[in-house]
């Protein structure tokens, strides 16, 4: 997978995307990431990129013909990528669109900045518009950071196994159940003993009817979203009845 990234600050990709799963991911070759500096296709003699909105009113605007021409260098021939441009009023991101994103096989992720970009971008250039949250940041460069995050950790041989996917948070709409490690006891504290027990099937359930649990507890909201079998609607029935 290729992932671009159009910033006006590549520096502050360098320490997130030097370490971790992410750097694994680029040594492997799983994933490509370029950093294109969007002051690179300005046509301004001091590289400007932004001007005043027509019509008047605060702040600047980043200019449409740097950023349509940033895109079209980084197009392929082979497939045509997926343009997104990261603002307030994008689509909230969440797991299913990471999902998605991580099955195409090049992202181009436009960072906004000031008080956003020409709306011509918007309508004629990109293909989505995505927001990490309700919340201002100073720019696109943290929701592209998240974005890659997210989607590089969903490409094939990136985590150590298919089941560390699946079994994370939010990958099924429901919250992770609790993990413990050794030791057995600590401070007066046990781990539960069923997952002692070496009952597969036992420790399988309870780890289902604590996730539903959490999600409850934490996330009523998601529980819309789930697929749920007799099982999980008995322990959830049981959550309402406890809390009436």
């Amino acid at each position: 997978m290729r992932i671009d990234i159009i910033t006006l600050f590549p520096e502050m990709f360098q320490g997130p995307f030097d370490s971790s799963i992410i750097k694994r991911a680029r040594d492997q070759n799983r994933v490509q990431l370029n950093l294109v500096n969007l002051r690179d296709y300005s046509r301004q003699k001091h590289r400007q990129v932004d001007d005043y909105p027509y019509g008047g009113g605060k702040g600047m605007l980043i200019k449409p013909e740097p950023v349509f021409e940033a895109v079209e260098s980084l197009l392929s021939q082979q497939e045509k990528p997926r343009v997104i441009l990261l603002c307030p009023q994008g689509e909230p991101f969440d797991q299913k669109k990471a999902v998605d994103l991580a099955s195409m096989s090049q992202l181009i992720l436009i960072c906004g900045h000031y008080e956003g970009v020409d709306q011509r971008v918007k309508d004629h250039l990109v293909d989505e518009e995505i927001s990490i949250g309700d919340y201002v940041l100073t720019g696109g460069e943290i929701p592209a950071m998240v974005i890659t995050d997210a989607v590089i950790r969903l490409l094939p041989g990136v985590l150590s196994s298919k089941e560390s996917v699946q079994e994370e948070s939010f990958f099924d709409h429901l919250l992770e159940y609790p993990q413990y490690t050794r030791p057995e006891l600590f401070r007066s504290l046990q781990v539960p003993q069923i997952l002692l027990s070496g009952n597969h099937e036992n420790i399988r359930l309870w780890r289902r009817k604590q996730a539903l649990v959490m999600t409850f507890k934490k996330r009523p909201d998601l529980l819309q979203k789930v697929s749920l079998n007799p099982e999980d609607k008995e322990i959830l029935q049981e959550l309402f009845t406890e809390t009436k």
